[in-house]
C-alpha cells in the first residue's frame, strides 16, 4: 500500500460513491459504527469474562494446596 497516492485514493472515492450511490452511504457508515460498536462491547464482555474465570481457577489452588499438606501431617507415624 506504500504505492498509493492521493489521487488512487480520489478514484477509490469516486468508485465506491459510483458503486453505493450518495443516498446509501450514511446508512452504510451508520451501520459499520453500530457493527463496530457491537464488536467492542462483546469484546470487553469476554475480557471479563476472562478474567472472572481467572479468579475462580485461582481460588481452589489455594484452598487445596492447604488440604494436601494436612493430610500428609496427619498421617500415620512411622517412627517407631
Amino acid at each position: 500500500m506504500a504505492g498509493l497516492t492521493g489521487w488512487h485514493l480520489l478514484a477509490l472515492v469516486v468508485i465506491v460513491l459510483l458503486l453505493f450511490g450518495a443516498a446509501k452511504l450514511p446508512a452504510l457508515a451508520k451501520s459499520m459504527g453500530q457493527s463496530a460498536r457491537v464488536f467492542k462491547g462483546e469484546m470487553k464482555a469476554m475480557r471479563e469474562e476472562d478474567a472472572a474465570q481467572a479468579e475462580q481457577t485461582d481460588a481452589p489452588k489455594d484452598s487445596g494446596s492447604t488440604a494436601s499438606g494436612n493430610a500428609a501431617a496427619s498421617g500415620p507415624d512411622r517412627s517407631s
